[in-house]
């Protein structure tokens, strides 16, 4: 004879979460504001402010999929408690399983929607900008800061997000020595900026011929995408800009005119540079994005205090300093030192399954 108990405990937690999320959402809300926007956007001027518009546009569009997502799992916990009850009242064991599975589906869906209602900061909903940095240790560490910008990169597409390389350093013999990533997508700050330090990795290394065990660093940093109209304003006389030639690939006119843009921010010290882009006029508005980001993420995390202690924060790439430990000799093994997850799905993890890792950071912040 079937039996729901499991299947009813598990759809009241998806239906409990469901409810958490709507309280912090407020669906009504949002149903008020994509009207208004609905309303604004059938005016026949609508796109005489072109940046005014596309801006309401995509905050329609971000609305729409918010309560997608919510109506979605409303009927997804109401088909799974039907089906489970006809599977009882008619003893079908081949629909008892459809409703196990419409349960299992309807709690990560719930999950899912709980942990972004956690994202609440500022610039939580925005796009990012990560920079990826090799420690010291040459070689190896170029090479493990190759291997963390492919995890991103994979754990990127896995959200869906669409990646754009901005900058990028090869390494002497192996790897990278930097990386450069605009990472656009709803929520990508939110679920990236709780990556942000120095991540260690343990392994027998591949340049050495005695096949010893290497300790190696490199460093993510996060910042927020932030619009036009919420940037701090920067002074033009508080900014150096170098221009020189890329070194990577992006089209016919890289390596041949010097289409490559450092900016110096000269008060806080802050440098940006892009060299991707086909022309020096696209690498500077790149390049002005990020410093806009960094600027932000300062003043977002310390406010008033002074920008020297802003930039300490980061701590060096090297031992003691590390938020996470990635093992791969003599075992395999996953450790965040901050929240206390593990996994021994080493290759899961470098091959970009982090939600794991996320989701504890946004449970324990």
């Amino acid at each position: 004879m079937i039996q729901l108990d499991d299947i009813n405990v598990k759809l009241t937690q998806a239906q409990s979460a469901l409810t958490s999320a709507c309280a912090h959402r407020d669906p009504e809300g949002m149903r008020t504001r994509l009207s208004e926007l609905e309303e604004a956007m059938g005016s026949p001027s609508f796109w005489d402010d072109a940046p005014q518009a596309q801006r309401l546009s995509s905050e329609a569009s971000t609305l729409q999929s918010k309560l997608s997502k919510i109506e979605n799992l409303k009927k997804l916990i109401e088909d799974a408690r039907e089906w489970a009850v006809l599977a009882e009242e008619m003893d079908d064991q081949a629909m008892f399983a459809d409703a196990q599975a419409q349960t299992v589906q309807a709690c990560e869906q719930a999950e899912a929607l709980y942990l972004q209602t956690l994202l609440r900061g500022e610039y939580d909903s925005h796009s990012a900008y990560l920079a990826i940095h090799a420690g010291a240790g040459g070689t190896e560490a170029q090479d493990w800061a190759q291997m963390v910008l492919r995890m991103y990169q994979r754990f990127c597409e896995r959200q869906g997000y669409k990646v754009s390389m901005l900058d990028l350093q090869d390494g002497d013999e192996a790897g990278i020595k930097s990386a450069e990533l605009f990472v656009e997508g709803e929520n990508a700050y939110g679920y990236l900026k709780s990556e942000k330090g120095v991540h260690r990795l343990v392994r027998i290394s591949p340049f050495d011929a005695n096949a010893r065990r290497h300790t190696s660093f490199c460093s993510l940093d996060v910042m927020p995408d932030i619009p036009d109209a919420e940037a701090i304003p920067i002074n033009a006389e508080d900014l150096r800009v170098d221009t020189y030639r890329s070194s990577g690939a992006g089209g016919q006119h890289v390596n041949k005119t010097d289409s490559a843009i450092r900016i110096t921010h000269i008060p806080t010290g802050i440098v940006v540079s892009c060299q991707t882009q086909r022309s020096q006029m696209q690498n500077r508005e790149y390049a002005m994005a990020m410093l806009r980001a960094r600027l932000a993420e300062v003043a977002e995390r310390e406010q008033a205090e002074k920008i020297a202690e802003v930039k300490g924060e980061l701590k060096k790439i090297e031992w003691g300093s590390q938020i996470r430990s990635y093992v791969l000799h003599p075992y395999s093994m996953v450790n965040d030192h901050r929240t206390g997850e593990k996994t021994a799905a080493a290759q899961g993890v470098l091959d970009g399954d982090l939600m794991g890792f996320v989701n504890a950071w946004l449970r324990k912040a």
